[in-house]
């Protein structure tokens, strides 16, 4: 699915096989008339409500029009959205013949794009909301992207299950939540979602979970709120528990270390700073955390 192109210098949205002159549906936003636009979308390019809004609102944001885009996102019910799904994405289709499997993998394709622009238009809502200083709210819909996606897949993202869209979306998701509770002052939310982030599979790049791995360091030693142990759930046996803020920071630092020793992210000096002002605060330690 491609949301947006260029023809003859023109932009053109293109969904699913089908394309339309964006230019048109812009037109209809200027005038205000934002069902106007939302029915050219529906019927140009075969979208069903939350599909057409979601895309309405996304060039809105791309226009700059954040409250405009809002107004437009506020439309769109993501739980109903989600339901159309006709196959959960960690399913499998049918396989008795290889037609029908071909076209069950299509539906599910499909399926598949069309949550991935929901999602990308709540993840956008919450930008929108944080840049009207609603930090609270947009938290509030950034984790319930993450909801929706740790749902359907209740074991973890297997690799290469998503989209490029999608895997984009929940990253750039899984990123922002936490430092949105921290614009809202909610520093046991930040606390809990950056543990979140780093326990739940969600296919991250190495180079963003090892700045979530050295945020939540920082947020563990400077941020005043003691986190308390990791729940039992999360607690691998024979694992190190940390008992407190500084050994929890400590061991993401040395895991930093690690991954920098092993080539697998670039030097930053001042994970060793972090480490060297604090580890004398600790009486033990494992001489290597897991990663």
């Amino acid at each position: 699915m491609s949301i947006e192109g260029e023809e003859d210098g023109a932009k053109v949205l293109s969904v699913n096989g089908f394309s339309m002159n964006a230019a048109d549906v812009e037109a209809k936003l200027d005038e205000g008339d934002i069902q106007e636009a939302e029915s050219s979308l529906r019927e140009g390019l075969a979208l069903n409500f939350e599909e057409a809004r979601a895309l309405l609102g996304r060039l809105e944001y791309q226009r700059g029009n954040v409250e405009a885009a809002l107004r437009v996102f506020d439309g769109i019910d993501l739980q109903a959205a989600v339901q159309r799904l006709r196959f959960s994405p960690s399913e499998k289709p049918p396989s008795r013949r290889s037609r029908f499997r071909s076209e069950s993998s299509h539906s599910i394709s499909q399926s598949q794009h069309a949550v991935g622009l929901i999602l990308e238009a709540i993840y956008l809502k919450a930008l929108c909301l944080q840049k009207l200083g609603k930090a609270n709210d947009a938290a509030q819909e950034c984790k319930s992207v993450l909801d929706v996606v740790e749902k359907m897949f209740q074991n973890g993202i297997p690799d290469a299950a998503l989209g490029n869209k999608l895997q984009e979306t929940v990253t750039k998701a899984v990123e922002l939540l936490p430092e949105l509770w921290k614009e809202a002052g909610k520093f046991q939310e930040a606390l809990a979602s950056y543990r979140r982030a780093l326990l739940t599979h969600w296919n991250l790049a190495t180079d963003c979970c090892a700045r979530m791995q050295k945020r939540f360091a920082v947020l563990l030693l400077y941020g005043g709120v003691e986190a308390g142990a990791p729940s039992l759930a999360a607690q691998a046996d024979g694992s190190y528990v940390p008992k407190n803020n500084i050994e929890e920071a400590i061991l993401l630092l040395m895991i930093l270390l690690r991954k920098w020793h092993l080539g697998r992210i670039q030097w930053d000096p001042s994970v060793m700073e972090h480490l060297l002002s604090h580890c004398l605060c600790v009486d033990r330690l494992p001489y290597w955390p897991s990663t």
